[in-house]
């Protein structure tokens, strides 16, 4: 039988793909971190199916728990919030299961950036501002960031920077910003993007720190450091251009 990685979406719980609420409806076993995923979302699996919230489990016992699902001949849903594939922690539970030889698929979501993105109201990358977006996050109490991949280094670029799991330390975000996109730079924090307690705070790298302690904002929130942000002059795209030539 096959484990599914499933991205639940950023939070609401209709953000879920068609194919991610399929996979569910039929799989015997879902494991679900309980902190994160909507209880909604649970509505979808099968009315027998056995669930687990894997909040207070550690990496061995998840593992144990998609094993013997497998073994007793279940498919099992492995609900993750935002998009498997950014944050999620699946690379070392695919590399147990390589090791258990449990097959395994990976059904992909729409990511806490898109949400935080949609809140605001932008477009990431605009004509002739950005066109370079980054996902990073930094590290505290957590696993080290590789040599190069500090704030300040991916700061020279310029870019567009998305920064996850970082809302409790802002006020180093920011120190560590502010030489290379200067004061002036459009920031944003979107915090709980989708849910009903949605949270949007837009500034500048100035003021982005302060209105975020302020708001107690510390968990499930994005930081947005770009010019595109506050683009407003620019030139339009040349994928709509009465100067692009189409097939007739």
């Amino acid at each position: 039988m096959t484990v599914y990685f499933i991205g639940a979406g950023p939070g609401a719980a209709d953000l879920i793909t068609l194919r991610g609420a399929r996979t569910l409806a039929r799989c015997a076993v879902c494991l679900y971190a309980g902190s994160l995923v909507p209880r909604e979302l649970l509505a979808e699996c099968p009315p027998d199916a056995r669930l687990v919230d894997t909040a207070r489990l550690d990496l061995d016992q998840i593992t144990a728990e998609l094993v013997a699902a497998h073994t007793a001949g279940h498919d099992v849903a492995r609900l993750h919030s935002g998009d498997p594939s950014v944050f999620s922690a699946v690379a070392e539970q695919m590399r147990r299961l390589d090791a258990a030889g449990v097959p395994y698929e990976m059904v992909p979501g729409v990511p806490a950036f898109a949400a935080a993105a949609a809140a605001l109201g932008r477009e990431l990358t605009v004509p002739t501002v950005g066109q370079t977006v980054i996902l990073t996050r930094v590290a505290q109490r957590a696993t080290p960031m590789p040599e190069g991949e500090d704030l300040a280094t991916l700061g020279r670029s310029g870019a567009l920077l998305v920064v996850h799991l970082a809302a409790r330390h802002v006020e180093r975000v920011v120190a560590e910003l502010l030489p290379h996109y200067g004061a002036d730079c459009p920031a944003a924090v979107v915090a709980m993007a989708s849910r009903p307690d949605e949270l949007v705070l837009r500034g500048t790298l100035e003021t982005i720190a302060e209105q975020t302690v302020a708001a107690d904002i510390t968990r499930t929130a994005v930081i947005m450091v770009g010019r595109t942000l506050g683009a407003e002059q620019f030139s339009d795209s040349y994928l709509y251009s009465v100067d692009r030539e189409r097939p007739a």
